[in-house]
């Protein structure tokens, strides 16, 4: 199976050490697999709701890394990433990916609820609606670490690094992530504007101000 782009740049944004990495959402644990190739952390979680897809990964982490092939520890979860037993006193980096805004807002939540007092990083990867998932991330008292634009088959994906130790205020439209010397930046702001102008239709969402936050960023790429 394809390492995809997207797959690619959360792999190389990942430049910390970290006692533990958990790859939630894994799926196929093409992630987590790389990580762990390249010792990015002392232990490696793979952790996904399906349970078939975790025993047949688990069987695959058995044969590939079983003659101590990495240095780095692992373990499977077939759980609700809500509900990651989050090690205290050591440094989390939890990373969702693939998945609607909504859910991963939901997911974050949770986790931080459920560790009010423990440092937590995340690495996010939301599917669709990212100027609501940077609004719930900024309540919740996340600051920025970095972020990413990607582009793959014709969808852009942001990705988010985040941490509640960090004191950089996370921008709404993005900050670190835009290149408006490249023209696919350019492209996934003018879809972006395009897009929250449609929704100006209705009336029940707060559209109007998302377009002029996106078209004050735009004023200022063009200056």
């Amino acid at each position: 199976m394809k390492f995809s782009k997207r797959l690619q740049k959360i792999d190389n944004m990942i430049t910390s050490n970290y006692d533990h990495i958990w790859d939630c959402c894994c799926d196929h644990g093409l992630l987590g697999v790389n990580l762990l190739k390249r010792n990015a952390a002392k232990n490696i979680h793979f952790v996904d709701i399906v349970e078939k897809l975790i025993r047949d990964l688990d069987k695959q982490l058995k044969q590939e890394f079983s003659d101590n092939v990495s240095k780095t520890r692992w373990k499977t979860y077939c759980l609700d990433a809500a509900e990651i037993p989050i090690q205290t006193r050591e440094s989390n980096l939890i990373i969702i990916s693939g998945v609607g805004g909504d859910l991963l807002i939901d997911l974050v939540q949770s986790i931080r609820s459920a560790h009010k007092n423990q440092k937590l990083d995340f690495l996010l990867c939301p599917v669709y609606h990212n100027y609501k998932v940077r609004q719930a991330l900024t309540t919740m008292g996340f600051g920025l670490i970095n972020e990413s634009l990607v582009k793959e088959n014709k969808q852009f994906y942001e990705i988010i690094h985040i941490s509640t130790q960090s004191k950089i205020p996370i921008s709404l439209v993005g900050s670190l992530m835009w290149d408006f010397s490249r023209q696919s930046h350019k492209e996934y702001l003018k879809q972006t504007i395009a897009h929250y102008q449609r929704k100006l239709k209705n009336s029940t969402t707060n559209a109007n101000k998302i377009v002029l936050d996106y078209k004050n960023l735009q004023l200022s790429a063009e200056s």
